[in-house]
């Protein structure tokens, strides 16, 4: 009874309102801001390598680490896989699109975020959607539901996902059985989670600043291979993705299942632009303008979509092997490496599943930690953020022997719920955010490094950092 209502629920957000939502906003900021996309690529480049002037602080690489470590997860694989197995090969078209678009409101939300961040006991920055809900419109209740809806997404709904996304990748091992090994893998799992968050946010961002671009760069080079080795059938992939992708009678006749509802869904699972998630940790960066993050946390959706989850799905689509329903996940691309690469793929898939899992569990209590510290308007203590951090450990275990599509609507209805507040509220705020982008650029054009000040834009709200 609760997943048949739950499924309805996640149903009904994602067949028409978030989808004119995202897309729309989206669009929107891109039109707005002229195409920061394009214009602005070779400056994200540039601003991702600046060092801050204190080396104890985050660097905008490890923020771009720490965000693209939750965004750069199981989704890239199991998430591909699932929407190609239900939606078509044009699912992959929308995931390009909605990474596209979707990029222009991550680059709004993460400049937003650093323009409204404040500074904590222990020197470091907080920021995020709850921080600019209440400083720009007042509203701390609002804030607070924002809070809690993130931290129910992130440190349950996608962390029990990301679990179970794990164990499932040891399915086709003969070891594997389904009524015991999933709990022995979780527990395990649970316990160097709990190790690494029990560390602390220091430790989080050391781990995952130094995974992510090792097991990113590994993943494309395999992926790479494969489409290599399988060549002639590249020329078949993408005429298949682009006819299928525009094939309405299909999208319209059987909107839950069609490649448009798929591509959008997994592919707002995977990059989060718009949701409100990443803000978190670009506001934990110190740069010299606002913008800079912004533009940062732009690139970090193009490397998850536009790069893994592409790489996903072009090693798997050109394999030969057939997607269906029931290989949907982690078998339909154990499947395709293995024809590709032989015994060698499914072990690949394992070790990449351990690895992309691992730092978004990471990546999601980092998140964690900035929402309860606003909540409790301070740092929590010690004791409270161990007791949260063990119940966090806790999820990932019983995550591990649940049911897939239950787990998926779950995360899909979650994610939900922050982008229905987290959208209207940057679209209220986007004068300031687009007065930002006229400084930046007034500045770049000078030949100067842009510096921000709050009196640039005229801003009326007292900051703790821009004065």
């Amino acid at each position: 009874m609760l997943s048949t209502i739950i499924n309805a629920i996640s149903s009904f957000l994602y067949s028409k309102l978030l989808v004119i939502m995202l897309i729309g906003t989206g669009l929107y900021f891109t039109v707005r801001a002229r195409f920061p996309q394009l214009r602005l690529f070779r400056s994200a480049c540039k601003a991702v390598m600046e060092k801050p002037e204190d080396d104890q602080s985050v660097s905008s690489f490890q923020a771009l680490m720490v965000s693209t470590a939750s965004r750069v997860g199981t989704g890239n694989i199991v998430g591909v896989s699932s929407a190609i197995c239900i939606g078509g090969f044009g699912a992959v078209f929308w995931m390009w699109i909605i990474a596209i678009v979707g990029s222009a409101s991550a680059f709004v939300e993460s400049t937003l975020a650093q323009i409204y961040k404040k500074k904590g006991e222990d020197g470091r920055c907080y920021g995020g959607p709850a921080y600019y809900i209440e400083a720009a419109l007042h509203s701390r209740p609002l804030a607070i539901a924002f809070c809690i809806a993130m931290i129910l997404t992130y440190a349950f709904g996608f962390n029990m996902l990301a679990s179970y996304n794990l164990q499932s990748t040891f399915s086709g091992f003969s070891f594997y059985n389904p009524s015991v090994t999933p709990w022995i893998i979780g527990g395990i799992l649970a316990v160097v989670t709990g190790w690494c968050l029990l560390g602390g946010g220091s430790r989080i961002v050391k781990v995952t600043s130094t995974l992510v671009p090792v097991m990113g760069i590994a993943y494309i080079a395999v992926a790479l291979l494969v489409v290599i080795l399988n060549i002639a059938n590249i020329p078949m992939v993408f005429a298949t993705i682009f006819r299928e992708a525009f094939d309405f009678r299909a999208i319209f006749g059987a909107f839950a299942g069609s490649a448009l509802m798929q591509g959008i869904r997994r592919g707002l699972y995977s990059n989060e632009a718009g949701i409100g998630s990443a803000p978190n940790a670009a506001a934990s960066a110190h740069v010299s303008h606002p913008v800079k993050q912004g533009l940062v946390q732009m690139l970090s959706v193009f490397i998850d979509t536009l790069l893994l989850c592409t790489a996903t799905a072009m090693m798997c689509m050109s394999s030969g092997i057939e997607p269906s329903a029931e290989l949907q996940g982690a078998p339909w691309v154990q499947a395709s490496l293995q024809a590709s690469l032989g015994s060698f793929g499914p072990v690949f898939i394992t070790v990449s599943m351990v690895l992309f899992a691992f730092t978004t569990l990471l990546g999601n209590c980092f998140y964690c930690d900035n929402l309860l510290t606003y909540i409790h308007k301070e740092q929590p203590g010690k004791r409270f953020m161990a007791g949260f951090r063990l119940v966090c450990a806790i999820v990932v275990f019983v995550g591990a022997g649940m049911e897939m599509s239950m787990l998926w609507d779950i995360s899909d209805v979650l994610m939900g719920v922050m982008a229905l507040i987290n959208i209207p509220v940057i679209l209220v705020l986007s004068n300031t955010a687009m007065k930002a982008v006229k400084d930046y650029e007034k500045q770049l054009k000078n030949g100067g490094n842009p510096v921000f000040r709050s009196a640039n834009i005229g801003l009326k709200h007292a900051t703790d950092y821009w004065k």
